[in-house]
């Protein structure tokens, strides 16, 4: 079927209640937000309408680049892990049988539905010196005595990449499901190994696919907020606790509202990046 194209204003009626929508709870807010920006902080908490930049100039400082630094950092590793991790399981899971796989994605689908608070406390309770899992070691006898994970890096990385998991299962698996079986099977009978026919045949098949869900993972896991405050110390906090910090308790909506925009603009950008990728893929 060929499709038309629209020849009165009629036909872009559907159109009308997801752009108002986005006018609404998008462009608005963050028009008011790169606004604020600007405004200049008074004494006391107060701001008052200005065209400054001195809110972005503060970025240039040691301290803000660090944490933006650790920030870009941080979300890199997660993504990069969460793939890892990710790829190789829901291609294994792709081979299982359709009752399985659902099984499987209910679980996946289960842990979505925790809250970040939930996981930062299940976390912090199981890398604990006194209930955690160092006294399983210690059973075990790889251990001499239990000692406490948090907080600390590792356990920040560990509750971000669970969390952000199910979300990198569930990107990978429509593309991995849809996979031409004979692409792996031509490379057995080519004399390929299991594991060099996923390397060389799986992987560079879905490249695209696999860039794609590294950027959405990187966006998702640039704003986490509760995890690094909960299992990591303060030279652990991202940019997003700095940007609540900013707001709430220094009382500089003007910085606060710069640093957002800021943080909106790299994700924006990724997301952008990965449309580019998926158009790509599709073309």
């Amino acid at each position: 079927m060929k499709r038309e194209p629209p020849r009165s204003l009629a036909d872009y009626a559907p159109l009308a209640f997801p752009a108002v929508m986005l006018v609404v709870f998008f462009v608005v807010p963050f028009s008011t937000m790169i606004a604020v920006s600007f405004f200049r902080r008074q004494q006391g908490g107060f701001y008052t309408p200005d065209f400054v930049v001195d809110n972005y100039a503060r970025f240039l400082t040691t301290f803000f680049g660090g944490v933006l630094g650790f920030s870009l950092m941080l979300a890199i590793m997660v993504a990069l892990v969460c793939v890892a991790i990710a790829f190789p399981f829901t291609f294994l899971l792709a081979q299982t049988k359709r009752r399985v796989q659902i099984v499987w994605l209910v679980v996946m689908l289960s842990v979505l539905s925790l809250s970040e608070v939930i996981i930062g406390f299940a976390w912090s309770t199981l890398f604990s010196r006194t209930a955690g899992i160092t006294n399983l070691f210690v059973w075990l006898g790889l251990m001499s005595e239990p000692q406490a994970l948090v907080p600390g890096f590792g356990a920040v990385l560990t509750g971000m990449v669970y969390q952000a998991l199910p979300y990198t299962v569930l990107v990978l698996y429509p593309a991995i499901v849809r996979l031409d079986p004979t692409l792996t099977e031509a490379a057995r009978t080519l004399g390929a190994s299991p594991l060099l026919a996923f390397f060389n045949v799986i992987v560079p098949t879905l490249r695209n696919t696999i860039v794609a869900t590294l950027i959405m993972v990187f966006v998702f896991a640039l704003g986490s907020y509760l995890l690094p405050q909960i299992l990591g110390r303060p030279q652990h906090w991202t940019l997003s606790v700095l940007i609540t910090d900013q707001a709430i308790y220094q009382s500089n909506m003007p910085f606060a509202a710069a640093m957002a925009v800021f943080l909106v603009l790299i994700s924006l950008s990724l997301v952008a990046l990965t449309l580019f990728v998926g158009r790509r893929e599709t073309a």
